[in-house]
């Protein structure tokens, strides 16, 4: 067993990780962050999911070191990639030029302006990264975290690292239950939040669904992979409010719940330049091909991609059969086998029985892009995790907060503590309690810094889908930039506090220490309020 200190320890190197950590940095501390995965990055790399983004994010509404990185990205599409002219001019380029966002990419591409982002740090001594290792204990004295103890994933090595500050940046929490810090899980009771889209009676497994993404290509040739073993399972399972069967192009719409049924046509000969990925306007998901296309052919030299290169994260690829955690282990590993298992059926269906629209079936063109999301399997490296535990916070984040139908012109509640701002529709995916979509307008809001706070710890922060939402505001809180944000916040929040011998509670509760950790914030970049402008 290997030993190590640092001032700040953050386990967990997804995008609040990292944000958390270059916070850190910056102001000066020393930090270890530790990840189970080969990338860091999370959602943005290890789990293959292209950023979802606010209407308004050129513009605004996102802090300035997660514009940096989305610049990054950009600058690097231009600097080594043969663009033609008219992409390399674009100033809001899109790589992939898919409808679910502004910026759609390769991961590999994100992952290498995160590195570089964390580079002079490595270099300098200040920043360990310890890969690929996940949490499996923890010291604790009343209500202080003092050490984590962690095993590498593949040899079982272990490390204990002690800290002065703790942060949680693991996809479903994982320090909670191993710190004793006070969390919640699935759904709250209406009777406990007020919230009107909560049910009678908490339901604390049911969560949303996870999914296990994964990258396509088409070109020439008869690809098509082994008949999964399960094939006829998932072939033939069909949900109750589905509408027909999972593998199928018919669905029921998030926002509606009335039954669509969407299209698929790869390697469409559109103008990247054209798409307006703007979903207030247009979810873009009729044409599944490039709602999350991350790299257009047509952005690039002729020839230089064969075919353009799909992402498939879809209504049918939603395993939600059971939790994929608050269960015994070897149960939480069945259910994440079997979310593998669907999603490899899901594309052997593609290639072999998907509905074509000149009336054949199946794209044996298709091909795993494994090499794009760095696996062997073809499959992206890490689930997309939805829903987390989630502390029980100095103040939790309740529907009626923020929105749309409740708040209306009034906007979303401003908080005194606010620490960022954030916006996304309340999206919540079909559940393992056997709900529908639940997908509520919401209004732009603001973080309060009271849910970053535990009840009782006192040195321990979230910096993700780990703070204190609910279920339902879960959905509109999960998404790259305000993970990003959360996450920078915990790292800054934390610096100052070793800095000026606080304690983040302490910052909450006092109004000048408040004032002035909200004004480090500002000179950060760190947005605190939004214009006037309304939600959808």
């Amino acid at each position: 067993m290997k030993e190590a200190h640092a001032e700040i320890l953050i386990v967990g190197g997804g995008l609040g990780g990292v944000a958390a950590a270059l916070a850190a940095l910056r102001a000066g501390r020393s930090v270890i962050m530790t990840e189970e995965f080969d990338w860091i990055g999370g959602q943005l790399t290890s789990q293959a999911v292209p950023p979802d983004e606010h209407s308004w994010v050129e513009q605004f509404g996102v802090t300035a070191s997660y514009r940096a990185l989305r610049e990054g990205i950009r600058d690097y599409y231009r600097q080594h990639f043969p663009l033609t002219e008219h992409s390399r001019r674009w100033r809001d380029l899109n790589p992939g030029a898919g409808w679910v966002s502004r910026l759609c990419h390769e991961p590999r591409v994100a992952l290498s302006v995160l590195e570089n982002m964390l580079l002079p740090y490595r270099g300098s001594g200040r920043l360990k990264v310890l890969q690929p290792y996940r949490p499996i204990g923890a010291e604790v004295d009343r209500d202080r975290v003092t050490a984590i103890r962690l095993a590498h994933r593949d040899s079982g090595e272990e490390w204990v690292i002690s800290a002065t500050y703790v942060i949680d940046a693991t996809e479903t929490g994982e320090l909670l239950p191993l710190t004793g810090t006070e969390y919640v899980t699935g759904f709250e009771s209406q009777a406990t939040t007020g919230e009107p889209s909560a049910p009678d009676e908490a339901q604390p497994l049911n969560m949303q669904a996870v999914s296990i993404c994964f990258a396509v290509d088409h070109v020439d040739g008869d690809h098509t992979v082994d008949k999964p073993a399960n094939y006829e399972f998932w072939r033939r399972y069909q949900p109750a409010f589905w509408g027909g069967p999972l593998l199928g192009w018919k669905s029921p719409h998030p926002r509606t719940l009335e039954i669509v049924e969407r299209s698929f046509t790869p390697n469409p000969d559109d103008d990247p330049l054209l798409v307006d990925a703007d979903q207030r306007r247009n979810p873009g998901d009729a044409n599944l091909w490039t709602f999350r296309r991350i790299a257009a052919r047509r952005n690039f030299t002729e020839g230089f991609y064969a075919s353009d290169i799909c992402l498939v994260n879809w209504p049918m690829i939603d395993y939600f059969e059971g939790p994929v955690f608050e269960v015994p282990e070897e149960k939480a590993r069945e259910h994440l086998k079997a979310a593998h298992e669907l999603s490899r059926c899901v594309f052997y269906w593609l290639q072999t029985e998907a509905p074509r629209t000149d009336g054949g079936a199946g794209f044996r063109g298709l091909r795993l892009r494994g090499d794009v999301t760095g696996t062997e399997h073809g499959l992206a490296q890490a689930p997309y995790i939805r829903e987390s535990r989630r502390i029980k916070a100095a103040y939790t984040i309740v529907e009626q907060d923020l929105s749309l139908a409740l708040r209306g012109n009034r906007g979303a509640m401003n908080y005194d503590d606010s620490v960022g701002v954030g916006m996304y529709r309340i999206d919540l995916h079909p559940s393992t309690g056997g709900d529908n979509y639940i997908d509520v307008g919401s209004c732009p809001f603001e973080i309060p810094l009271g849910a970053l706070l535990p009840q009782r710890m006192r040195n321990l922060l979230p910096a993700g889908k780990n703070i204190g939402t609910t279920h339902i505001t879960n959905g509109c809180y999960r998404l790259h930039p305000v993970e990003w944000n959360i996450g920078e916040v915990a790292g800054l929040l934390s610096a100052h506090c070793i800095e000026r011998g606080l304690t983040p509670h302490g910052v909450h509760e006092a109004k000048a220490h408040l004032a002035e950790f909200q004004s480090l914030l500002e000179r950060q970049g760190i947005e605190l309020r939004w214009p006037e402008i309304k939600g959808y």
